[in-house]
C-alpha cells in the first residue's frame, strides 16, 4: 500500500509525537477571563507560533523526511509560505536540497524566511495552485521529489501530534472539550487533528474553517468530490486554496463532523482579538479559528471550545481596519 493510500493513523501519531524536533513540541494551551466574556464561552488557544518558523507545519515536514527513504533528491513543493518554511528546515536538517514554488504575489516574509532556512523559491503563478501547477511539472521534467502538502499521511500524523497534547493539556486541568476549531487549507492539520479527537475523544466536534472568499474545501466536502473554485481571493494566505486535495478530502469523510466560513472582517477582527487578549501576532490563516468563535458565537455559547493560532508570519504593518462585525448570536 502506497503512502497515498493509507490514512492518519493514531499509532502514526503517537510515533510521530516520540520522534518530531522537539523545537515544534508542547507548545502552551492558554485562555483568558477576558477573552471567554466576550465570546460568552471558555476558549483554549493551541500557540503554535513559538518555533523557529512561527508555524505549526514543522511538526508534519520533521516527521515526513523521518519517513521517507534517504536520498540526495532534491524535494520539491509549492507553499504559500509555512508549508515551505517547514520543509526548508526539515530538509536542511538532513542536508537535502528543497524547491518551492510559490506565487508572484506570495508574502514577502515568507519568501525571504524560506530563503534564508536555505530553500531555492520560484515564484510563478498569480497564486498557489498556479504554483503548485508549476511544482509538479518541474518535479517530473527533473526526476526530482514532489511533496503535496494534504496529501501525505505522515503530514497529517505530525499535524495530529497537536490534538495529542491539547488532550493531555486538557485532561491535565479537568477541562471537558466540546468543540475544536481548525483552519483548514490543504487539509492536513484538519485531518491530523480530526484522526486524533475521532479516536481520543469522540464527543467532541471537529471543525473545519475556511474563508467565505475561499471555499473550495467546504464545496468538496458537501458535495463528497474535489471542486474547483475560479480564484480565492482570501487575505488568509494559508488556506486559500481553490483545487482541492483529493487525499485530504477522502480523509475528511471520517475525520470531520463540520465545516463552517469566516468572512475577511471577521478574520481581521480576529487577528486584533489575539492581539488584545493573548498580546500574540497572529496571521490571518492562523486566526481563522478565532474567527469562527467569533462569527458563530451563538452556535458555541456556554461550551468549552479549543482552537489552534497555527502562524504568526505576518509582515510587520498594521492590521486593517477597523470594520464593523455582524455576527451570528
Amino acid at each position: 500500500m502506497t503512502d497515498l493510500q493509507q490514512f492518519p493513523s493514531v499509532d502514526g501519531i503517537l510515533a510521530a509525537y516520540g520522534a518530531i524536533d522537539p523545537l515544534f513540541l508542547d507548545t502552551p494551551l492558554v485562555r483568558h477571563a477576558a477573552a471567554d466574556a466576550e465570546l460568552r464561552f471558555a476558549l483554549h488557544a493551541k500557540v503554535e507560533m513559538l518555533n523557529p518558523i512561527r508555524a505549526f507545519k514543522g511538526r508534519g515536514t520533521d516527521w515526513l523526511l523521518q519517513t521517507m527513504p534517504s536520498a540526495d533528491v532534491p524535494l520539491v513543493t509549492a507553499s504559500a509560505g509555512n508549508f515551505g518554511q517547514g520543509l526548508a528546515h526539515a530538509a536542511a536538517k538532513r542536508g537535502r536540497k528543497a524547491i518551492i514554488f510559490a506565487a508572484t504575489n506570495a508574502n514577502p516574509l515568507k519568501i525571504a524566511a524560506m530563503r534564508a532556512l536555505g530553500a531555492e523559491v520560484l515564484l510563478h503563478g498569480e497564486d498557489f495552485d498556479a504554483a503548485k501547477v508549476e511544482a509538479r511539472r518541474f518535479s517530473a521534467e527533473k526526476g526530482y521529489a514532489f511533496v503535496e502538502d494534504g496529501a501525505h499521511a505522515a503530514i497529517a500524523e505530525g499535524a495530529g501530534t497537536i490534538a495529542l497534547e491539547v488532550t493531555r493539556q486538557a485532561e491535565v486541568r479537568g477541562i471537558a472539550l466540546d468543540a475544536i476549531l481548525v483552519p483548514l487549507g490543504n487539509g492536513a492539520l484538519l485531518t491530523g487533528i480530526g484522526t486524533w479527537i475521532k479516536a481520543k475523544l469522540p464527543s467532541c466536534r471537529v471543525i473545519g474553517i475556511v474563508a467565505a472568499e475561499a471555499p473550495a474545501m467546504l464545496l468538496s466536502w458537501r458535495r463528497g468530490t474535489c471542486f474547483a473554485t475560479p480564484s480565492a481571493p482570501t487575505i488568509a494566505d494559508g488556506i486559500a486554496v481553490r483545487e482541492p486535495v483529493p487525499y485530504a478530502l477522502e480523509s475528511m469523510k471520517t475525520t470531520v463532523d463540520e465545516v463552517w466560513t469566516v468572512d475577511e472582517d471577521t478574520i481581521r477582527s480576529a487577528m486584533r482579538f489575539c492581539r488584545q487578549h493573548y498580546g500574540l501576532v497572529v496571521e490571518p490563516a492562523g486566526a481563522a479559528g478565532v474567527a469562527a468563535a467569533l462569527e458563530h458565537r451563538g452556535r458555541l455559547e456556554g461550551r468549552s471550545v479549543a482552537t489552534i493560532l497555527c502562524g504568526g508570519n505576518v509582515p510587520q504593518e498594521p492590521i486593517p481596519g477597523p470594520v464593523r462585525i455582524d455576527v451570528l448570536a
